[in-house]
């Protein structure tokens, strides 16, 4: 099943405990964010309401008791898009109660078996593919059926070899 437009915000917005994705494209190309990432890339100030909406979608989560989190994996050099979320989008977020943590698979002799699918996962239960072209662009977002046991794992071990967003950053310029 295809989600999009208020059945994707409806769907996304039923989860009772955990929503939590793994981000695995190197750039997204969201119509709503070129204008920003434009700007970010010009060295122009960000926006004082840039991503507020998110922001409260996120505080309205964690003030009823839900979690939102996320692993984003990243390979150096960072491609601008990455640079543009590392500076503008990710400390916001993580402001509002996001979990966010990166995995860094530059060195790619890690053998961690992962997707390079990007994902939804809600309570542990019910995944949502999130489908891109290769430049970026999102194609669908598309309900999973069957057995989410493989995406748990995958969960699992993003998350035992990823870092907090704030721990990655340490050093870096961005």
């Amino acid at each position: 099943m295809l989600l999009d437009g208020e059945g994707w915000r409806r769907f996304f917005d039923a989860f009772e405990r955990e929503a939590w994705r793994f981000e695995a494209q190197p750039t997204y190309a969201m119509p709503k964010e070129q204008e920003n990432i434009g700007r970010f890339l010009r060295g122009e100030p960000k926006p004082a309401d840039h991503n507020a909406r998110w922001h409260e979608r996120v505080r309205a989560y964690v003030a009823s008791g839900r979690s939102i989190g996320r692993v984003r994996i990243v390979r150096q050099p960072m491609t601008d898009y990455q640079r543009y979320q590392f500076a503008w989008g990710i400390p916001a977020n993580i402001r509002a109660g996001e979990d966010i943590r990166v995995l860094d698979v530059t060195r790619s002799d890690h053998g961690l078996p992962l997707t390079g699918q990007d994902w939804w996962m809600f309570d542990d239960t019910r995944v949502v593919h999130l489908n891109f072209r290769p430049d970026g662009t999102q194609i669908n977002r598309e309900v999973v059926e069957g057995d989410p046991a493989p995406y748990r794992e995958w969960k699992r071990i993003a998350m035992e070899n990823a870092v907090p967003f704030e721990e990655y950053v340490k050093g870096l310029d961005v």
